[in-house]
């Protein structure tokens, strides 16, 4: 009995300690659409449920660029033999019903500070495969990655001025 508590023990500080493996192309491919159909719901959703201009516009910019993102990524997926995914990731789903029950500049925090949060995980995911370069996905990510950033520099933007109005 020691010895299989020992064997666990080691066993779990080993997996602990590894690095975390990388996504394969198409799996990063394919949470790069789900990404871009999560992004282009809710930015269709802060567009009309936006209680500023700020959100609103910030909403169709959303809509816009990842739309065009989409396609993007579904051509490579196409290079890559991965059939496109056509659903938001879970988390998307989850964060629209919380903010279909939010009006004024409580949907608007609330999407802003999500939008933070998403697109600080979109960068580093799409970094990490920019660095792989691993061909078609590798050179897609590094595209993309300046349009990433100015989305998540526009929400922290909105997230101060939105902090600031609070005061």
């Amino acid at each position: 009995m020691k010895i299989s508590a020992f064997v666990v023990s080691v066993v779990a500080l080993t997996v602990a300690a590894s690095p975390a493996v990388a996504k394969s192309s198409q799996d990063f491919i394919k949470d790069a659409i789900q990404g871009d159909i999560s992004e282009t719901m809710l930015g269709r959703l802060a567009a009309r449920s936006g209680s500023s201009q700020e959100v609103k516009d910030f909403g169709h910019m959303l809509v816009a660029d990842h739309t065009k993102a989409r396609r993007e990524a579904a051509a490579v997926a196409r290079k890559l033999g991965v059939k496109p995914p056509t659903h938001a990731m879970v988390a998307a789903d989850a964060e629209y019903a919380k903010l279909q029950v939010l009006t004024g500049t409580s949907f608007d925090k609330e999407f802003v500070w999500y939008m933070v949060k998403d697109h600080q995980t979109d960068i580093s995911e799409f970094e990490e495969e920019a660095r792989a370069e691993d061909g078609p996905a590798s050179k897609l990510a590094e595209k993309q990655l300046p349009t990433l950033h100015k989305h998540l520099e526009h929400a922290q933007s909105l997230a101060t001025t939105l902090s600031a109005s609070n005061q």
